[in-house]
């Protein structure tokens, strides 16, 4: 069985949260995936908020990338009536098909637990005037 360890994307609280499963990956390799995943992240815009992206919103709730380089991401959209959330999962998959190593990528798109603006980053917070 693997054993399965946990570290933060970024220092924002909220925000996201990586999980290696991936014990084959040396660790170089890990943190240069997690620097590439979470800026292919950042080219996701959300239409109904375009002044940050969807990593800064904090609609990305989990990233695991396993030994197979396969990357699994849980994210959300603001609301549950959102026009574009069939979308999303789409546009995540194509932002990290850029990222070299990866194998392959599954979005998997929850409600529970809904978004709050909380999630959001302090830059996210600013951007949007609600600092």
């Amino acid at each position: 069985m693997t054993e399965q360890t946990t570290t933060e994307l970024q220092t924002e609280p909220n925000v996201a949260e990586m999980t290696n499963n991936a014990e084959s990956i040396p660790p170089e390799e890990l943190e240069r995936l997690t620097t590439e995943i979470i800026a292919a992240l950042k080219t996701v815009a959300d239409p109904e908020l375009p002044m940050t992206d969807i990593y800064e919103l904090g609609l990305i709730y989990k990233v695991d990338i396993e030994d197979d380089r396969m990357v699994k991401v849980v994210m959300t959209v603001t609301a549950p009536g959102c026009p574009v959330a069939g979308e999303f999962p789409g546009w995540v998959k194509n932002a990290l098909a850029g990222v070299q190593g990866i194998m392959d990528v599954e979005v998997d798109l929850v409600f529970d637990p809904p978004w709050t603006p909380e999630r959001m980053s302090e830059e996210a917070q600013i951007a949007l005037g609600w600092y």
